[in-house]
């Protein structure tokens, strides 16, 4: 490998190791995965926090990975099942505050997927915001990582703002 191309793959190994950041909106720890390769659903999950001072709001998202991307969550029925629902009106995301998007709680949805994830691939994801507009994404697949008790991508809920 050339001096030319090491230093590219380093720049691009940095690069993708760093939150995506703008207009005060970091978005950490982000990883897709579906079900299985025959899946044609996968979901995304990840931690946005807003350091502007502002309130905001994710009004949208967006990927060509799938024929349609929405921002989904869980709720309670009538009769205490829990329930997946499209969030059309988006989430808030209070100034100095997070948006905590996990297993079984606040996520991304990818219906209708182009092609399978596969382990390690990167999905491009654009975030729309109310005020800092879009945030473009790159999110590993970890059709590995286990929901951890307690923390991002478990089933708790201490730190998502709830609708």
């Amino acid at each position: 490998m050339s001096f030319k191309s090491t230093i590219l793959a380093a720049s691009a190994a940095v690069f993708l190791a760093l939150p995506a950041l703008a207009a005060g909106i970091e978005v950490q720890d982000p990883y897709a995965r579906s079900a299985s390769d025959m899946a044609t659903t996968g979901a995304a999950f990840m931690v946005i926090t807003n350091a502007g001072g502002t309130a905001d709001r994710l009004i949208g998202v967006a990927s060509e990975a799938a024929e349609r991307v929405e921002l989904h969550t869980h709720r309670e029925d009538s009769n205490g099942v829990m329930r997946m629902i499209h969030v059309e009106e988006g989430f808030d995301l209070p100034a100095d505050g997070q948006i905590v998007m996990e297993r079984g709680g606040h996520h991304v949805m990818f219906m209708g997927l182009k092609e399978p994830m596969a382990q390690g691939d990167m999905i491009d994801v654009t975030l729309t915001f109310e005020q800092a507009g879009d945030v473009t994404v790159q999110i590993p697949v970890d059709l590995e990582r286990q929901p951890q008790a307690g923390a991002h991508g478990g089933m708790t809920h201490g730190g998502m703002k709830k609708d």
